[in-house]
This record gives C-alpha cells, structure tokens and sequence, in this order.
C-alpha cells in the first residue's frame, strides 16, 4: 500500500528500511524521502517504524540532530 503518494513509497519500502536499520522518520526522511513533499504520511510511515521495532523488541535510537552547515 502506498504511503508516501509524493515520492510513491509504499509499506513494504518502509518495512525493508527498518530491517536494515532505520529507526525514526528523519533517517527515513533521508533514505527513501519519505514526509519530505507535503508531510501527511510522516505519522503513517512512523508509526509502521514504531510496529517494526515492537515487533522485533529493537529499541528505539535517538535521533541525533547536526546543524546545517551555512
């Protein structure tokens, strides 16, 4: 099912990134591009992020924030 109907990325993209180790919406954001156009799906996509980890028992990482160069 799409997800993402900006940049056409469905629930099995989003699952696949999770298994190889994305854990929140900015990583996602910058993998697929995910919530990056007009924004609506970024609570769908975190949430199939949140049933990955619960369904794996992995942990959540923080997400570490890095100021934009100027």
């Amino acid at each position: 099912m799409y997800i993402c109907i900006c940049n056409a990325i469905t629930d099995k993209q989003i699952r696949e990134a999770a298994k190889a180790g994305v854990t929140n919406l900015p990583a996602l954001q910058q993998e697929l591009g995910v919530a990056a156009g007009c924004g609506s799906c970024g609570d769908a996509a975190a949430e199939i992020l949140a049933e990955y980890r619960q369904r794996t028992n992995e942990p959540a990482r923080p997400v570490l924030y890095r100021p934009a160069l100027a």
